[in-house]
């Protein structure tokens, strides 16, 4: 199965963004990257995740070490959720 990919050039192109912006999300383990040819990609899955992290950024002016803060808070919050979710299932 491939998977759809976009290049990190070109997404910072569409999105108007750095590509510094963008390769700080995969230093910090926010987002990864896949390697072809030597040419860097981004999944279409990442796609929604990092379109949420430059809103963020951009919009709300929250720094790379903010963005890390709420991504660990929302994980945190969906596993909480599935945990409620298995309780009221296990009844």
């Amino acid at each position: 199965m491939t998977q759809e990919m976009i290049t990190i050039v070109d997404f910072c192109n569409h999105y108007q963004t750095e590509i510094t912006f963008i390769r700080s999300l995969q230093d910090s383990g926010l987002i990864e990257f896949v390697q072809k040819d030597n040419e860097q990609y981004i999944c279409f899955d990442e796609m929604p995740r990092i379109e949420k992290f430059i809103r963020l950024h951009y919009d709300l002016n929250i720094n790379m070490e903010g963005l890390e803060t709420i991504d660990h808070l929302l994980k945190k919050i969906e596993s909480l959720q599935n945990k409620i979710l298995q309780l009221h299932h296990s009844e």
